[in-house]
């Protein structure tokens, strides 16, 4: 059975850094894309960055040039470093992980809150 675990949510300051890790267990299969989404109150779940088995990354307009995704292939881990955060920034993030087998599983989500 798939498992992501989650971590390094917090709090944060405006302008601050924080480090997010979603590190994917539970199956010999290999991972494809996987990508990083946030939900704030109120909205709708958005695509944040996303990075293929390639190394290849797409990232949301909102945060090109402020976070950058990342991914181990041997820790089947994918990290997502955010940089001079803004209050929009809060929100639930979740990692989602997509297996060439095409399953999707995704995170539990971790809790990120930017102010002052």
């Amino acid at each position: 059975q798939v498992q992501l675990v989650e971590s390094g949510g917090g709090l944060v300051q405006p302008g601050g850094s924080l480090k997010l890790s979603c590190a994917a267990s539970g199956t010999v299969f290999s991972i494809d894309v996987m990508d990083w989404y946030r939900q704030a109150p109120g909205k709708q779940r958005e695509l944040v960055a996303s990075i293929a088995a390639s190394g290849a990354t797409n990232y949301a307009a909102s945060v090109k040039g402020r976070f950058t995704i990342s991914r181990d292939n041997y820790k089947d881990t994918v990290y997502l470093q955010m940089d001079s955060l803004k209050p929009e920034d809060s929100g639930v993030y979740f990692c989602n992980v997509q297996y060439y087998t095409g399953d999707v599983h995704w995170g539990q989500g971790t809790q990120v809150t930017v102010s002052s």
